[in-house]
């Protein structure tokens, strides 16, 4: 009878421990996130599951599956992603004193959808031989025609650039901002093409003054195995608009949990571990990102660039604005 008793219990025990897993949906596929995923499951034992695809493919994926979806958590990158799944009934909302603790309100939805992980700020990069750091102000300094033939941007098929010109919106109003885009297209210096780090490529040879682009682009070339983009990241300077204002425009890497999670404690844990310090300081050192918790630092690269104010707008409200923002950037010409 003892050794039946055993038995089952050691069955039991297994059963319950396999159940113990979180299923994670994400667009991100950095080493940093591998390596934390691995981390939580020794700490807690739950095992992480991940299923990797571009955010649209994750998005429609669990639209179709349904209440079917085996996904607990949803991790993708932009605003207006996070938004979008939000949008469609795919996620629901998660509070706890940890989470409130952990992510100040601007970088989480404002119905506590999603939470910002890591965010990312968009700058201008120049070459300081051939720009005057005095001439750089704002976003909307850009679209004057001082900088004809001298902006590069990369397509506003581009989500960062949506939010961007969302960003504008939120704060300037919407015939503001079709304005802006209008002049900034006649600034450009070529057709967009490439991303952040082709724009970078092109200030340096010579193909236009100023490029707009994420932070961490330029970390990753600045410790990249490729010459070239080392050069650019060693040469380039980093410019912070509108700190003299509302401050610089950032966006977000975020995760919420699946409206349908199986494993939802499991999933609350999860976020709650990859926004905690610990977790936060291996995300700033290892891909160049801003922490979202406000008692971590930077890694000494990005603080290198120098301090800066972020703008404090809400960030669900450039995916309330994306629809607007991709319209007027077609209005605008802007390819």
């Amino acid at each position: 009878m003892k050794k039946i008793l055993f038995v089952l219990t050691l069955v039991l025990s297994t059963f319950v421990f396999a159940k113990e897993e979180v299923n994670v949906y994400t667009h991100r596929h950095y080493d940093t996130d591998k390596a934390l995923f691995e981390k939580f499951e020794k700490e807690t034992g739950i095992k992480v599951n991940v299923v990797k695809a571009s955010a649209d493919e994750l998005i429609k994926r669990i639209e179709l599956e349904g209440k079917r979806t085996p996904a607990d958590v949803l991790i993708t990158v932009d605003a207006a992603r996070l938004h979008r799944a939000k949008s469609k009934d795919l996620l629901q909302p998660v509070v706890t004193e940890t989470l409130i603790k952990n992510v100040p309100f601007h970088l989480r939805d404002k119905d506590a959808y999603w939470y910002g992980v890591t965010y990312r700020a968009r700058v201008i990069a120049y070459n300081p031989a051939k720009t005057d750091v005095n001439e750089l102000s704002t976003y909307e300094d850009l679209a004057n025609s001082k900088w004809r033939g001298k902006v590069l941007t990369r397509s506003s098929s581009n989500e960062y650039n949506q939010s961007l010109i969302a960003s504008i919106i939120a704060h300037n109003g919407e015939e503001k901002a079709s304005e802006w885009a209008k002049g900034i297209v006649g600034n450009f210096a070529r057709t967009p093409k490439g991303n952040d780090r082709d724009q970078a490529k092109a200030v340096l040879a010579g193909e236009g003054e100023l490029a707009i682009m994420n932070t961490y682009y330029m970390g990753k070339m600045y410790n990249s195995s490729n010459e070239l983009e080392r050069k650019v990241a060693r040469t380039l300077k980093i410019f912070f608009p509108n700190q003299n204002d509302r401050g610089t425009h950032i966006n977000v890497s975020g995760i919420g949990v699946t409206k349908y999670a199986k494993n939802k404690d499991n999933a609350i844990k999860f976020i709650e571990f990859l926004t905690s310090e610990a977790a936060q300081k291996d995300f700033a050192e290892a891909n160049y990102e801003y922490p979202v918790n406000p008692n971590v630092e930077a890694s000494e690269l990005v603080k290198s660039w120098g301090d800066f104010k972020a703008d404090t707008l809400n960030l669900s409200i450039l995916g309330e604005l994306n629809e607007t923002a991709v319209k007027i950037a077609d209005q605008a010409g802007w390819k």
